[in-house]
């Protein structure tokens, strides 16, 4: 077996971990089958992981970067901040469509970590990898495209992570392409029109334009606009 250094050893235990427990559930996931997947001894695996609650929280950061890599790179400037943002959902939703496997996971690795006690911190691991994810990918956009925000950084973050996370529980349980696609252009209308820019205004009159209500008022929000 070719020597390799311990950090890509312990990425691809965890990919293979990922492939067997999208395959075989988390439950059924066993060391000699995740080295089977990866083709290497157990030695190696108990020299990169010195527990199960190590390779859970690996294969947790692994899966949720698999889909932040993908919005990540498609968050670049289009014409305006609504398309932005919707281009890197729509990246996102890609992701989830091509890799149901991947994200049904996600949700077992929740409920496993939950229900076992001495695992709990790995669930909330798990949803605080979320919320700084998104708070990542904001922070990235706000370089790209300056805007200010009408809502702290930290709770749009978190909306977002519960939308989507509750976006694609409901996806894969119903698989409607076409509502989920309309849910996610709700909530892209909903995060432009949290900007205090003029570019997030017209953002807004741009969407009310599509259904023909292009000239009628829109509510403002109540919590005050923020500095940048």
């Amino acid at each position: 077996m070719a020597r390799m250094p311990s950090a890509e050893r312990r990425r691809q235990l965890t990919e293979a971990a990922i492939r067997v427990m999208a395959r075989d559930g988390v439950a059924r996931a066993t060391t000699r089958s995740i080295c089977a997947e990866a083709g290497v001894s157990l030695s190696v695996f108990h020299y990169c992981f010195d527990s199960k609650q190590a390779l859970l929280e690996s294969v947790i950061v692994a899966i949720t970067e698999h889909g932040i890599t993908v919005a990540r790179e498609a968050i670049r400037p289009r014409a305006t901040l609504r398309e932005t943002i919707r281009a890197g959902f729509q990246a996102y939703w890609d992701h989830v469509a091509a890799n149901p496997g991947e994200h049904m996971l996600t949700y077992e690795l929740t409920q496993y970590a939950l229900r076992r006690p001495g695992f709990e911190h790995l669930a909330r691991r798990q949803y605080e990898l979320y919320s700084d994810t998104y708070t990542e990918l904001i922070e990235q956009l706000r370089l790209l495209m300056p805007f200010e925000l009408r809502v702290p950084v930290h709770v749009l973050a978190r909306y977002l992570a519960a939308m989507t996370d509750g976006l694609t529980l409901n996806h894969l349980v119903l698989g409607d392409a076409a509502v989920s696609a309309a849910i996610l252009d709700m909530i892209t209308d909903h995060v432009a029109g949290l900007t205090g820019t003029a570019a997030g205004r017209a953002d807004r009159d741009g969407g009310g334009d599509r259904d023909g209500g292009g000239d009628r008022p829109h509510a403002e929000y109540a919590v005050p606009p923020l500095s940048a």
